[in-house]
């Protein structure tokens, strides 16, 4: 039996299905949209409605800057799983985390600096027929 490798989007898709998971599991709150995207040696996350209500609570009755210390150490906390589970799906050692969450958009954003590229599979372009100078579809029609 033989495994491809995967695609850059199947790499990047299954990234995001696997952190939406871990922050229901671990926060029981489940982001309604996680975005994952592999840049050379960088994972860059972004993810939608990921403030828990606990943290709604504060920030809406006024302790703001609570509720912003309560993400940040959730953040902190949550970083060496995430870090873990990066290097699991990728294959490759995370230098660094870095997290910022903003409490007004609900949107957190991790970027994930890697020590090598992940190995990602180009598409298949094969099956992608391009138009030659031989093709006779363009022909003018003639009166």
């Amino acid at each position: 039996m033989t495994t491809s490798t995967p695609t850059r989007g199947q790499v990047e898709r299954t990234l995001a299905q696997r952190i939406q998971a871990m922050y229901r599991d671990q926060l029981g709150h489940q982001p309604t949209k996680v975005i994952c995207q592999l840049s050379d040696q960088n994972v860059v996350v972004v993810m939608e409605n990921s403030i828990t209500q606990p943290e709604q609570l504060l920030a809406q009755t006024g302790h703001q800057e609570l509720a912003q210390e309560v993400r940040s150490d959730l953040d902190d906390a949550i970083g060496p799983k995430l870090k873990a589970l990066i290097e699991e799906t990728l294959d490759v050692s995370v230098i660094e985390v870095l997290a910022d969450t903003t409490l007004e958009s609900g949107r957190t954003g991790f970027i994930a600096i890697l020590t090598d590229s992940p190995t990602v599979r180009t598409p298949d372009s094969s099956k992608v027929r391009r138009k030659t100078s031989s093709d006779k579809t363009n022909t003018p029609k003639s009166a």
